[in-house]
């Protein structure tokens, strides 16, 4: 093992001791249940946005990631553009590289099905329709010539609205 390894188990450990004192670590488990967000993208995720539920529909949150489209409008013609970007560029990269796991089809791989067992029905429900749901609209909008990164972005939209749900099923200790 080299010295970078050795480096990232050793804050990988730290992190998860100071999460295992956290008021939001259920919400941290529970994000867990979806594919390709794994500890670390979680950790971040409710890091940087703080108490997902703050707000009441997951729109805020994909305004604050930067994540929704530029809007140019002139008279009655109105176009979308590109992603503004604006808003948390740490939590924006992390739930990107997390929908990159949604390119394949759906399945609960024998890592997720261990974390999802600790979790309550609704979360694994929660966890199923967005395999269904997102893994069906890669290859939709792959197929309409999308390019792969547009495709993942749109994925990662959606991904943060799920985990808004998720957030809503999990009780947070006060």
């Amino acid at each position: 093992m080299n010295e970078h390894t050795e480096r990232l188990q050793r804050l990988d450990q730290a992190l998860q001791e100071h999460v295992h004192t956290w008021r939001l670590q259920p919400v941290v488990e529970a994000l867990q249940a979806l594919r390709g967000v794994q500890f670390t993208v979680a950790v971040t995720i409710v890091a940087e946005l703080g108490d997902l539920t703050r707000v009441d529909n997951p729109r805020p949150l994909m305004r604050d990631l930067g994540l929704t489209p530029s809007a140019y409008s002139s008279g009655e013609r109105r176009r979308q553009g590109s992603i503004t970007k604006t808003g948390n560029t740490h939590a924006r990269r992390a739930l990107v590289e997390g929908a990159w796991a949604y390119r394949y089809p759906a399945n609960v791989s024998r890592h997720l099905q261990r974390r999802l067992e600790k979790l309550p029905k609704a979360v694994q429900d929660i966890s199923w329709k967005a395999q269904v749901r997102l893994c069906t609209r890669d290859r939709k909008l792959s197929a309409r010539g999308k390019h792969a990164n547009q495709v993942v972005v749109a994925s990662a939209r959606e991904l943060i609205a799920l985990m808004w749900a998720i957030a809503t099923e999990v009780p947070v200790i006060p």
